[in-house]
């Protein structure tokens, strides 16, 4: 079916299929359309229907609530056309500026799954045909039988992977989320559709690189980081790296972070932030390279940087009221300049 997209900077045609979401289509033919999460939470894909119709995926979704339905909007994540459409979208489009990364549909199988801690694991989704991404992105991922996509940043980087690391913290309720760590999902196929996501890290842009991340939103950070040593950004550049856990115990990715420690030649700092535990000393006590603090990460992070933000790209992700007090204190209490401050808000 056609959609047809009227925008700020003109009207933009592409084919969609009855089964396919009218976000996922235009961004797979390389139309750079607004959009966050991708999965309905937060709002950002508004359209409004002019003519035509279609299938509201999930009536419940979240980022309605900002929406005028009794007026046409819709979410573009979350519709399928019944017919030719043609909405409305309040912004200014562009066609994709870099098509080796645009989004596409593909097919994951599950494998090396590894409990982290006892909330959070780690697996591998081997795609059926490579991707190139930017570090920092996301990619949404389905199974078969459990209703709507998650988006999850990919741990590794790599040019031309045909393999994912995917970080998932355990969600009470999330069906996702209880498949996976409720069975052995081994070997279990997936939807994969990305790349996607602004909050990437560009070396060229020859800044400082600050990480504030609470569970498993260090996943991006970690790609982050390993591009910028891959690259030799430290030997120009410093990095500080500030990751949230509620307990020692919680914390994952230390040998990691650790070993990225060394690789950066002092250029890097990585600091632990322990919310709801003492503080057993200034160092970790196996990872003597990661250092310690107590407090909510974005506290911890800012006592740290006071007065060091000059010259700085900052990402933040994690939890949406950690993210939403990080964003707060970069952009109105340190001013940062908002192109400089990274974030995509899953939840």
């Amino acid at each position: 079916m056609k959609i047809t997209i009227e925008s700020n900077s003109g009207a933009f045609d592409f084919e969609c299929g009855a089964g396919e979401r009218v976000l996922y289509a235009g961004l797979a033919e390389g139309l750079a359309l607004p959009y966050e999460c991708a999965t309905g939470t937060c709002g950002t894909c508004r359209g409004r229907i002019v003519s035509g119709g279609v299938q509201v995926e999930w009536d419940e979704a979240p980022g309605y609530a900002r929406l005028k339905r009794e007026k046409g909007d819709i979410l573009m994540c979350q519709a399928r056309p019944t017919a030719d459409c043609t909405l409305r979208v309040p912004a200014r489009l562009v066609r994709h500026a870099n098509p080796d990364t645009a989004p596409a549909h593909r097919t994951g199988r599950i494998e090396n799954v590894r409990r982290l801690v006892r909330d959070v694991t780690d697996f591998d989704v081997v795609l059926s045909e490579p991707m190139t991404f930017e570090a920092g992105q996301f990619v949404v991922l389905e199974k078969v039988g459990i209703a709507g996509g998650r988006a999850y940043s990919m741990v590794n980087f790599e040019r031309g992977t045909s393999r994912l690391k995917i970080v998932v913290k355990e969600l009470p309720g999330g069906r996702f989320s209880e498949w996976l760590f409720g069975s052995d999902p081994a070997g279990s196929e997936l939807k994969v559709f990305g790349p996607l996501g602004a909050a990437t890290f560009r070396p060229e842009e020859d800044k400082d690189v600050l990480c504030i991340a609470g569970g498993s939103g260090i996943a991006g950070m970690m790609a982050i980081v390993d591009r910028a040593l891959r690259e030799g950004y430290f030997s120009a550049r410093s990095g500080r790296v500030f990751f949230g856990v509620r307990t020692l115990a919680d914390a994952f990715y230390m040998e990691e972070l650790a070993g990225f420690v060394a690789a950066a030649g002092g250029r890097l700092e990585v600091t632990l932030a322990l919310s709801h535990e003492a503080v057993p000393g200034d160092a970790h006590p196996q990872f003597p390279g990661i250092r310690i603090a107590g407090g909510l990460v974005g506290e911890v992070a800012k006592r740290a940087m006071a007065g060091q933000y000059a010259n700085t790209v900052a990402f933040t992700a994690g939890p949406p009221v950690m993210v939403d007090a990080v964003l707060r204190h970069l952009l109105h209490e340190a001013r940062m300049p908002r192109t400089f401050v990274r974030y995509d808000k899953f939840a």
